[in-house]
């Protein structure tokens, strides 16, 4: 039977051009049904015209439909793919600049800390709203997010939803998995690995070419080629300092823990050059959505008349796919998933990013080694301050989110408490309107008793 592959929030072009590529590479996706839902109906045309041109070139007999009920895109749906956004230029911006005006300097914001955190609670009435359509469209389907705060969104919605087949995915683990090997002058095909951690700070605590420990090779080539440390400085100076890799890139890096943006001159050292794709200098992220958004259309245009190579990329979600309702091929990939004792030396409750195996039998969790404990000391920072950011979404309770803020690494290497507040109350304002959920909209401060003066 065709296979049904539904798209929500369609309109990120790039994501949904390239994944629909990899979906039909596979034999028994070349007539799927490809179902794109957007709540905007013009970018919406648009990327139904970018997904007929690859199915025309590919010569597939898939269908493709577009339409903006999501209903109707969910019904039968054998998989579904999210990613989507809340909020406009003024909401992106307030995740940036009020931070910066205290201080905090964010370079993407879209994952952890205030900027990370305010994101996700803007998307979390969007997310439960799929997730509830889910639940009664496609309860059997695989439903694959790649939107972010990826952690943080998938651990509230496994929370309400826990019968769903869930898994958040990102393409920083394959992506320095194969950045690693080409700086020890390996093939992928040698390359083993098991990495572990949380979605954006997970490490690989194995790595090896031809079944042989490569870790040292790795800090070899690091400090003898001056290219590969300048390449990626904060990651670098990490691995150093930790004794593991980590997964996501050098600007990310950078604004999730206290060593590296709390100073200009640390700015300025660490984080002004690197990935050409992500460098570490102030609010990239923010700059890349605007230039994006208001130059799509142009963009569009290029890509229509360019050549467009249809061989399968490296994200997951096709091989899962394939591996669960396709011809059944194994495969193990890199899922966010909640931990339920998986990675020992954090909260049964927190989400983790960990090995995955996708089969007929759907997605199982594969229990990695232990976190080092340098890694581990890390991560839990991290973790604990997600989870309450999650419980604050869950509860609809704003002094959980102040906390949340106020244990993130970044933020208390800058501001103090009172700080803090002030800015978290000043970001609840600028987004009241997705906040409904939230009892108040504010975190309040406490009072404080005047001390009586003594007549005598």
């Amino acid at each position: 039977m065709r296979k049904k592959i539904t798209f929500i929030g369609a309109g990120s072009l790039g994501f949904t051009r390239d994944l629909v590529r990899d979906i039909l590479t596979f034999e028994s996706f070349r007539d799927a049904e490809i179902v794109l839902m957007d709540v905007n109906a013009e970018r919406l045309e648009a990327i139904r015209r970018c997904v007929e041109r690859i199915v025309a070139m590919g010569g597939y007999p898939a269908f493709v439909s577009a339409t903006t009920d999501r209903a109707k895109a969910l019904k039968g749906a054998d998989g579904v793919l999210v990613t989507i956004r809340a909020g406009g230029e003024s909401e992106a911006r307030s995740d940036i600049e009020i931070p910066a005006s205290y201080g905090v300097d964010i370079n993407m914001g879209d994952t952890r800390g205030p900027s990370g955190v305010f994101r996700g609670m803007r998307l979390f009435i969007p997310m439960f709203e799929i997730c509830t359509d889910i639940r009664k469209y496609c309860p059997e389907a695989i439903v694959l997010n790649y939107t972010n705060p990826m952690a943080i969104l998938c651990r509230t919605l496994k929370t309400r939803f826990p019968e769903l087949k869930i898994s958040g995915l990102c393409h920083s683990v394959q992506k320095t998995a194969a950045m690693l090997a080409k700086w020890i002058g390996a093939d992928e095909n040698e390359i083993t690995y098991q990495c572990a951690g949380v979605n954006h700070q997970a490490f690989f605590i194995e790595f090896k070419r031809n079944g042989k420990n490569a870790i040292p090779m790795i800090r070899r080539a690091i400090q003898t080629h001056e290219e590969l440390y300048n390449a990626e400085p904060v990651r670098n100076e990490m691995f150093f300092a930790l004794g593991y890799y980590p997964t996501e890139s050098s600007g990310h890096n950078s604004e999730y823990n206290a060593w590296f943006r709390k100073r200009p001159d640390l700015i300025q050292k660490y984080c002004t050059h690197g990935t050409s794709r992500n460098p570490g200098l102030h609010a990239y992220g923010l700059k890349a959505y605007l230039r994006n958004s208001r130059n799509w259309k142009k963009y569009l245009a290029e890509w229509e008349k360019a050549p467009y190579d249809l061989a399968r990329g490296n994200e997951y979600a096709a091989s899962i796919f394939n591996a669960v309702f396709g011809d059944g091929t194994l495969f193990e990939f890199n899922g966010n998933v909640i931990n339920h004792g998986l990675i020992e030396s954090l909260p049964c409750s927190c989400c983790v990013e960990i090995p995955v195996l996708a089969s007929k039998n759907g997605l199982e969790p594969v229990k990695p080694s232990p976190l080092p404990v340098p890694a581990a000391a890390l991560v839990s920072a991290t973790v604990y301050a997600e989870e309450m950011a999650a419980e604050g979404m869950l509860s609809g309770d704003p002094e959980m989110i102040f906390q949340s803020v106020l244990f993130d690494p970044l933020t208390a290497a800058v501001l103090c408490p009172a700080e803090i507040r002030e800015m978290v109350n000043k970001m609840f304002c600028a987004n009241r309107k997705y906040l409904s959920y939230f009892k108040k909209k504010r975190a309040a401060a406490p009072q404080r008793k005047q001390e009586e003066k003594s007549n005598d």
